[in-house]
């Protein structure tokens, strides 16, 4: 295999460790200044130049994009993306991991555990805002902030609001995030490789720092997940679109809170507390997936004119609920069923005589005129139910509040 790094800094520890471990594998490996490279387009051959030289061929491309460099960056992995040669992350993945609030945006919708976040623009909204998430104290955030830059704690509103005031003066975008108190000082970083965490390490920050992170001077020790967090990291990576993704998460009451996903994580901290070889594991799920590589396969699919792909979902109450796919009438209007989600479980290809129950959700490709039709007029703008949490009940008396019982 022939492996491209690109990264803007040759010598530091996790570039030279990629390119190490493959090399001890009988790869070839080069590392390549991702500044170095020109992009040159022209119909059905798109070309990279490094050095004003034409690129040779590489198999796959592990891109180490900083922030400093992700406009330029993701544009030259979006171009390796369109000559086919497999990447380790999209150039999309990478582009939405790097702005925190797209981030939270795309994981929120996928019900992923976060801490209650706001963005806001006007200074009259600040508070509200604040009122929003919790109260103070509380987290304010940079966009684009790295190993712990732009993250701010506000133990009180007069202090939030003049952070916040400061920062949007200087034409800073911030968010405002609840403050997981039960994990003051304390992180997870859990690194994701693929389909599986290979390594995870707790971050606990030192005296009367809050950050964790490792350049803060925070503390770092082995921690074995569980399968709700190991669980959280993989589906965090595969909705954002990266193959290999370092996944930090606050251990909060209710489970794992996502604060981040990285698309660069270093390796030299993680690699130290937990004496894996992590970067050897990557080369060799590199290795593996060059052969084999994935795909875009909406992207794929949505050129076909008239076609596309979309997700169709089965509430309680559907005229699909109880029926089998061959009966929904789907084969019969040229839509067919990729994949079906029932609850945690994803059954690829699944059989016509399967029945369908409510909740199920359907990805489908077919004919888009015919998939828009299967929406009722009078709820096709109708914003997406939020989902209500159950009343506890105890020794099975009646909810405490009048407003928790039966709705229906």
């Amino acid at each position: 295999m022939k492996l491209a790094i690109l990264s803007c800094s040759p010598n530091c520890y996790s570039t030279q460790r990629l390119k190490e471990a493959a090399l001890s594998r009988g790869h070839q490996a080069k590392v390549l200044n991702t500044l170095r490279f020109s992009i040159d387009l022209k119909q059905g051959e798109p070309d990279l130049y490094f050095r004003s030289k034409l690129l040779s061929d590489y198999d796959a491309v592990i891109p180490r994009i900083g922030s400093s460099i992700s406009f330029y960056g993701t544009a030259v992995v979006r171009q390796f993306e369109q000559m086919d040669v497999f990447t380790t992350n999209s150039s999309a993945g990478i582009t939405n991991a790097r702005d925190k609030l797209r981030c939270l945006q795309i994981l929120s919708r996928h019900h992923i555990g976060i801490p209650e976040t706001a963005f806001v623009r006007e200074k009259r909204d600040v508070l509200p805002a604040i009122e929003r998430v919790g109260g103070v104290p509380i987290i304010i955030k940079l966009l684009e902030g790295t190993q712990g830059v732009g993250v701010i704690l506000a133990e009180s509103v007069k202090t939030a609001e003049a952070i916040i005031e400061t920062l949007q003066s200087t034409r800073q975008n911030v968010l405002v995030q609840k403050f997981v108190s039960e994990s003051r000082g304390r992180d997870i970083r859990a690194f994701v490789v693929g389909d599986r965490v290979v390594a995870a390490m707790r971050r606990v920050a030192q005296g009367q720092e809050f950050r964790s992170n490792v350049h803060r001077g925070g503390r770092t020790e082995l921690v074995e997940l569980d399968d709700a967090y190991c669980e959280t990291a993989v589906r965090c990576a595969q909705i954002m679109g990266l193959r290999v993704a370092g996944v930090d998460m606050l251990e909060g009451s209710d489970g794992p809170q996502v604060m981040e996903v990285n698309s660069s994580p270093g390796l030299e901290g993680i690699e130290s507390c937990t004496q894996l070889d992590i970067a050897g594991a990557i080369i060799d799920y590199v290795s593996a997936q060059v052969d084999f590589a994935e795909i875009d396969v909406r992207q794929r699919l949505t050129v076909s004119r008239g076609y596309g792909v979309t997700e169709i979902h089965v509430p309680e109450g559907s005229e699909f609920c109880g029926k089998t796919i061959d009966q929904s009438g789907l084969p019969e209007q040229d839509i067919n069923v990729l994949t079906l989600y029932r609850g945690a479980s994803v059954i690829p290809n699944p059989r016509l005589k399967r029945t369908l129950e409510p909740g199920d959700r359907l990805l489908c490709f077919g004919k888009l005129e015919a998939m828009r039709a299967m929406i009722p007029d009078k709820t096709r703008r109708k914003r997406r139910p939020k989902v209500k949490q159950l009343a506890t009940e105890i020794s099975g008396s009646h909810p405490a509040n009048p407003q928790d019982r039966d709705l229906t």
